[in-house]
């Protein structure tokens, strides 16, 4: 079992029953899942940054990308329906507590200047998201082997029912906020 959920178990989920009062530990928040996206915009004209787009996702997250495909067509980028323009994973389960511990405690302060991340990136639901500006912070991605710098977006989907519940949950996990 990964390593973040046998935490969330046995330490977060207890508090978070503590600090909200809730009647049931299956009423505290946890996180469902995390979608991690990249937009390629120049993936219409150059498949071969499609492609590895996707090898460098999939090296990073252990699960097979999926190509997203354009839903509607746009005359000014010349983009039109069905063209393929990025790629993303949904991970769930282990991969997903894996994936985040990483993220927390390796790929985060492997940014330059790195102060913490902002707090104000939650959507009111209780859903974060953070967008990452290279692959390259993350150590599964050989820096000699990358063809194009991409970034991504992370959103992390919880079962919060607001953005405290949420702000407190991926605190106690080991998210790196920056402080107020």
């Amino acid at each position: 079992m990964s390593r973040l959920k046998v935490k969330y178990e046995q330490e977060i989920r207890p508090a978070l029953v503590e600090r909200f009062n809730y009647n049931n530990v299956y009423q505290a928040p946890r996180i469902e899942k995390v979608v991690i996206n990249m937009g390629i915009g120049e993936g219409k004209d150059n498949p071969k940054i499609l492609d590895a787009a996707v090898k460098d996702l999939a090296e990073i997250t252990g699960q097979k990308a999926v190509i997203t495909k354009a839903r509607i067509s746009v005359a000014s980028f010349k983009l039109r329906e069905g063209m393929s323009v990025g790629c993303k994973v949904t991970l769930r389960g282990v991969r997903m507590y894996d994936f985040l511990d990483r993220l927390f405690n390796v790929a985060l302060p492997r940014v330059r200047d790195f102060r913490g991340i902002s707090p104000r990136s939650f959507d009111g639901r209780g859903n974060f998201s953070l967008g990452l500006k290279e692959q390259l912070i993350f150590p599964e991605i050989d820096y000699s082997k990358v063809e194009k710098i991409l970034g991504m977006d992370i959103v992390i989907v919880t079962t919060s029912k607001n953005d405290e519940e949420a702000r407190e949950l991926l605190t106690l996990m080991g998210m790196p906020f920056r402080a107020a």
